[in-house]
């Protein structure tokens, strides 16, 4: 085993790191920049000038012309996040919320603007279970109840306004154009259109949208929408006072009102006016850990993103993966035992332990403590499959004392964590770099658009519990039950990896909480299988969300590479993992993530992307080159 896995993790000396960590670092045997991609490694590439890789080409166009225009990797989010709200109403736009890290090179700082949705003052630990009853999810979810105060326009103009050089209308015209001119369904919209739940009839004003005449768009046809430009023009010339406090503002609290049911059986949303004007964004340290001498940079609470991820790699880092002569190649048995175990430790922790720590202490400290992860990470036994672990106790290991063991119960069941949202990436000429991952919650979110103004509302206090769990006397603090003003736990991880300093990687995925697992696959793949972002990117990813552990991965599909094992399969299944079928059969058949990134070379300054099949990824490096998947 490596020597470096044997040392574990340790705690930085400084104070002035929110959460710093240092691993003992492996030598490193090349200086290479890990992901970049093989074209550049023969000398080609294109001059540092800025890329953008987005999971939409029009979106794509949209950052990339504020780059040219010369602004910078802020100006050019802002201009992907208004536009994916055009092209992508499904996933995103200004009726939900997300986090944009940010790391600016003249400072060398890097941090997180956190829009995320907060629960408005009326809200109840027990409004998604009225007397002790969960309502159904497809209820629950497609009711006014479930709509959070959206923060993505205020994350957005903070951004602007504290770090952009572009004025909000500036960055605002491309998707004003976009949704005036109209632009073609492509096949991800469209499928999102026919298999949607019913969330696109529910409500008469999505409806018209997307199902005109009663039938849905279908690939190709072309898509218009008139009130969407029409509140963008609002917020262009007025800011987003006009909807915080607004007509806008007026609006929304109105549409919350709906229910999917008649009579509401779910109840109406609870957001007045004043919830509107309260709402605030938050900037935030990430979290930093190490993994084999290369730093990570993650989501802090209230997203389980960042802590999860580097659980899972500080647990991880005592095996020799990317070791193909130990049996730890890509898509080995070893490998993906390993995997899997640290993915079901992790979210047994995760369902405790992380929520909105605004409101209930999150013991990060502990969660990251060397001698916690090395006491869960010996339960990964490579000869055996562990029973359904229970969260673990790390508040010995975070200056607290010890509640006693929790029992299994103490774990609240997840809320059904929505899978469509949307992550891209940026890097300028000058060196800032945005990872950016915004959501309206399920696909299509509430389903309820705000009539006359075009845009969805998200569904995100589903991601709260929706039976209230804390207990004193199991230990278990709620940290995710619903409260108000508070952030429901999030999945979402934009991440970055530094070396020396300096940063030389950025991505994130969409699909709820498998979102972590997808950023620890590609993690893995860059740092310890030594592949290219494209390669890291296109391999198929394995992932567990919950202690239970139902194993879904990916394939087939013609762009896997390369393929997990069917004998790698079978070996999991021996160690009793389900989900993936019969032995002999081809269990990997699902579809996990859509990661969108940028790669640095720090060797050279020059900048690449990778972006994703599984959407319609696309890369616009400058100056300009094809679009395209990679660049």
């Amino acid at each position: 085993m490596r020597s470096a896995a044997r040392c574990g993790l340790r705690w930085a000396a400084s104070l002035l790191a929110p959460l710093a960590l240092l691993a003992c670092a492996l030598p490193a045997a090349t200086d290479r920049t890990p992901g970049v991609p093989a074209q550049a490694q023969r000398g080609g590439g294109p001059a540092p000038q800025g890329v953008v890789s987005v999971s939409h080409p029009l979106a794509a166009e949209a950052g990339a012309q504020m780059l040219e225009a010369g602004g910078n990797a802020i100006d050019a989010a802002a201009a992907i996040q208004f536009a994916l709200n055009v092209v992508e109403p499904q996933a995103s736009g200004i009726g939900g919320g997300g986090f944009m890290m940010i790391h600016l090179a003249a400072t060398g700082e890097t941090f997180v603007v956190d829009s995320r949705e907060r629960a408005p003052a009326a809200a109840t630990p027990d409004m998604f279970a009225p007397g002790g009853v969960p309502l159904p999810f497809a209820v629950a979810s497609t009711s006014g109840l479930a709509v959070g105060v959206p923060g993505t326009l205020a994350g957005v103009a903070t951004a602007l306004r504290n770090w952009g050089t572009m004025s909000l209308a500036r960055t605002l015209a491309p998707a004003i154009e976009l949704a005036e001119r109209g632009f073609r369904v492509n096949r991800f919209l469209a499928a999102d259109i026919a298999a949607d739940g019913g969330r696109t009839s529910l409500q008469p004003e999505t409806a018209a949208i997307f199902r005109p005449g009663g039938a849905p768009l279908a690939e190709g046809d072309w898509l218009r929408q008139p009130e969407l430009a029409k509140t963008f023009r609002l917020i262009a010339a007025r800011g987003p006072d006009v909807f915080y406090r607004g007509e806008i503002a007026a609006a929304i609290v109105e549409a919350q009102k709906r229910s999917r049911t008649t009579p509401a059986a779910a109840g109406v949303g609870r957001m007045t006016l004043a919830d509107l004007d309260a709402y605030r964004v938050a900037i935030r340290q990430p979290l930093v850990g190490r993994y084999r001498g290369v730093t990570v940079v993650g989501m802090p609470p209230p997203s389980s993103g960042g802590l999860a991820l580097l659980q899972m790699l500080a647990m991880l880092e005592r095996f020799p993966i990317g070791d193909v002569r130990q049996g730890f190649g890509f898509g080995a048995p070893n490998t993906l035992h390993a995997m899997v175990e640290a993915m079901r430790l992790a979210f047994a922790d995760r369902a405790v332990w992380m929520g909105d720590e605004d409101f209930v202490p999150v013991p990060k400290r502990g969660l990251l403590h060397p001698s916690y992860v090395a006491s869960r990470a010996q339960r990964i036994d490579l000869a055996r499959r562990m029973a359904a672990p229970a969260a673990g106790d790390p508040l010995p290991f975070d200056g607290g004392a010890s509640k006693g063991p929790l029992r299994e119960t103490a774990i609240a069941a997840d809320a059904q964590e929505g899978a469509h949202t949307t992550h891209f990436s940026v890097v300028d000429r000058w060196g800032n770099v945005v990872a950016y991952t915004s959501t309206i919650e399920n696909t299509w979110g509430s389903g309820i658009t705000v009539p006359g103004y075009g845009f969805l509302l998200n569904n995100e206090l589903t991601d709260f519990n929706f039976l209230p769990v804390r207990d004193p006397a199991t230990g278990n603090p709620g940290a995710n039950d619903v409260a108000p003003f508070k952030r429901p736990r999030s999945s979402m991880a934009p991440t970055m990896l530094f070396k020396d300093g300096r940063p030389f990687a950025a991505f994130g995925s969409p699909g709820g909480p498998t979102i972590i697992n997808t950023v620890l696959n590609v993690t893995l793949n860059l740092i310890d299988h030594n592949m290219t972002i494209e390669q890291a990117i296109d391999a198929p990813r394995v992932s567990v969300t919950s202690a239970a552990g139902t194993v879904s991965c990916e394939g087939p599909a013609p762009l896997h590479t390369p393929r997990i094992p069917l004998a790698a399969q079978d070996h999991l299944r021996a160690l009793g993992h389900p989900g993936l079928g019969a032995l002999g059969t081809d269990g990997c058949t699902a579809t996990i993530g859509s990661v969108q990134a940028v790669i640095i070379d720090l060797q050279t300054g020059r900048q690449y992307g990778g972006a994703d099949w599984r959407r319609e990824g696309t890369v616009i490096a400058l100056p300009r080159l094809r679009p395209g998947r990679g660049a």
